[in-house]
C-alpha cells in the first residue's frame, strides 16, 4: 500500500466513523488531505474523492436506521424521529453540494425502515405495552414520508394517536 493509499484508508474510516454530521468529517478529511499546510497535500483523483462521498453518505444511513429501529426507542443512543428528519435532509443537501444522488436502494431501505418502526410503534401503543410520544409533528411526518416515497395509505392504522397533543 502506498503512503497516499494509507492515508486515504485512514481518512474514509474517520468519516465512515464519524459521529453525527458526517459532512463535517467529509470536509475536514478533504482540508487535512489536500489543503492543510501540515497535511500531505494530496490531489485526490475523481475516484478517491468519490470513495469519501460514499463514506458519508454510508455514514448518514447509519444513523438514519439508528433511529428508525424500534430496539433504540428506549436507548441513550436513540434521538427521535424528529431527529432522523432532519439528517434525511442533511444528507439531501449533502447529496445536491456533492452533485450525487441519493441512490434508490437507500430511498427504498429507509422507506421500509419508517414503515416498519411506525408499524411497531402503533401496535405497541395500542396494545398498551408502552406510551408514545413521536417528537415530531404530523405534518413533518407526512412531508417525510412522502420525500422517501411512503404513501399516507401505508402509514399504519390509528397513527393520529401516536403523536401527544401538542404535536
Amino acid at each position: 500500500m502506498t503512503e497516499t493509499e494509507s492515508l486515504l484508508a485512514e481518512e474514509l474510516l474517520i468519516v465512515r466513523h464519524s459521529g453525527e454530521i458526517p459532512e463535517i468529517a467529509f470536509h475536514s478529511s478533504l482540508y487535512y488531505l489536500c489543503e492543510d499546510p501540515a497535511g500531505p497535500q494530496l490531489t485526490l483523483s475523481q475516484k478517491e474523492l468519490d470513495r469519501l462521498r460514499q463514506q458519508a453518505v454510508a455514514r448518514y444511513r447509519e444513523i438514519l436506521l439508528r433511529d428508525l429501529n424500534p430496539e433504540n426507542r428506549d436507548a441513550t443512543i436513540y434521538r427521535g424521529l424528529k431527529r432522523c428528519i432532519f439528517n434525511w435532509e442533511r444528507l439531501g443537501k449533502f447529496c445536491v453540494r456533492q452533485e450525487l444522488e441519493i441512490e434508490t436502494a437507500l430511498r427504498l431501505e429507509i422507506a421500509e425502515a419508517l414503515r416498519c418502526f411506525l408499524r411497531q410503534e402503533a401496535d405497541e401503543v395500542r396494545a398498551g405495552l408502552r406510551q408514545s410520544c413521536l417528537n415530531c409533528t404530523r405534518e413533518e411526518l407526512d412531508a417525510f414520508a412522502k420525500e422517501i416515497g411512503v404513501l399516507p395509505e401505508e402509514l399504519p392504522e390509528g397513527i393520529k394517536e401516536l403523536f401527544c397533543p401538542e404535536h
